[in-house]
C-alpha cells in the first residue's frame, strides 16, 4: 500500500527576486491546495532569514505528489522561481 509523501525544506530567494516570488505565491498555494491528493501545502518566509522560503507539503501518495510536480513545472510559479536553489527532503510513509 502506498503511503503519504512529505516534502520539507526551503527555497533560496535573493533580495532582487523576493518581490516577484512573493507576488506569485498566493496563486501557487491556492492551485496546489486545490489539487487532488494535497493534504497540506505551505510556503512562508523564514523569520530568521528572509532569503529562505520554507516549504512544507503533504500528499496522499506518490501519484498525487508526482501530479503536483508535473503541474508546478509547467506553471507561472516555475517561471518566477527558475534557477533558484531548492533544498528539499522528500520522504514517504510505507
Amino acid at each position: 500500500m502506498a503511503g503519504k509523501v512529505f516534502l520539507d525544506g526551503y527555497l533560496e530567494v535573493p533580495p532582487d527576486r523576493a518581490e516577484a516570488v512573493t507576488r506569485a505565491l498566493p496563486d501557487h498555494i491556492a492551485l496546489t491546495r486545490a489539487e487532488p491528493g494535497c493534504l497540506a501545502f505551505d510556503v512562508v518566509v523564514d523569520p530568521s532569514d528572509p532569503s529562505r522560503f520554507l516549504v512544507s507539503e503533504t500528499f496522499t501518495d506518490r501519484a498525487a505528489f508526482d501530479a503536483h510536480q508535473a503541474r508546478a513545472k509547467a506553471s507561472p510559479w516555475a517561471e518566477v522561481t527558475a534557477g533558484l536553489p531548492r533544498h528539499y527532503n522528500i520522504r514517504e510513509e510505507s
